[in-house]
């Protein structure tokens, strides 16, 4: 018997806490789905999700971070059109001076006002989810 489990992945909202309003770093993808996204990536086999978060920031913005705390996962099926995964979000901090790295093929710093319109995957959400967590306090609810 073959089983199709939905593949485990982690997004990071890294926190630029050495700058102003504490801006939040997203990549530009060098590889589809193109556009913009939060740093993360597949967790790999014999990885933690911690461990898997730290080292996706690291490789795709060039700075160690500080895992603060889990945020939510997102499990959508459709929330990556190239296969079902699911992602484990962490909210750090950082600073520095991030540069683009691994598969980004740019890199931004973003206020929660000026984030580009061409998010990938369900990052949009996410971030809308975050900034009101952010703002309010209040966690995303559960879908199910």
């Amino acid at each position: 018997m073959t089983y199709k489990n939905p593949v485990p992945t982690v997004d990071i909202i890294i926190e630029l806490i050495d700058r102003p309003h504490r801006p939040i770093i997203l990549i530009e993808r060098r590889n589809p789905p193109y556009g913009w996204a939060i740093p993360g990536g597949f967790v790999d086999e014999g990885e933690s999700v911690e461990t898997a978060a730290a080292r996706e920031a690291e490789e795709e913005t060039g700075l160690p971070v500080q895992l603060v705390e889990q945020f939510h996962v997102y499990s959508d099926p459709k929330r990556d059109p190239r296969k079902h995964t699911l992602s484990i979000v962490f909210i750090a901090t950082a600073t520095g001076n991030p540069q683009a790295a691994d598969d980004a093929k740019d890199l931004g710093i973003f206020e929660s006002w000026r984030v580009p319109a061409d998010l990938c995957f369900d990052h949009d959400q996410i971030l809308r989810d975050y900034w009101h967590y952010r703002h309010y306090g209040i966690r995303p609810r559960l879908n199910y």
